[in-house]
């Protein structure tokens, strides 16, 4: 049997949530990060990339 290779989405956070909405700030911790230049590898989601929408002008994205 064949396994796919799941597509992944390398996200980094490059910018504080200090000052912005509590939702952004959760949507942060969703993805995994919390902190400064934090590295996240994601599994690339309709949801996952909903997320990062939302918080677009706060990470940076590599796929």
């Amino acid at each position: 049997m064949v396994e796919k290779k799941k597509k992944t989405i390398k996200v980094t956070q490059i910018r504080s949530p200090i000052g912005r909405p509590a939702i952004q700030r959760a949507t942060l911790i969703g993805l995994g990060l919390n902190k400064m230049n934090r590295t996240s590898e994601l599994e690339d989601t309709p949801s996952v990339r909903g997320m990062i929408r939302k918080v677009a002008h706060l990470v940076k994205v590599e796929e």
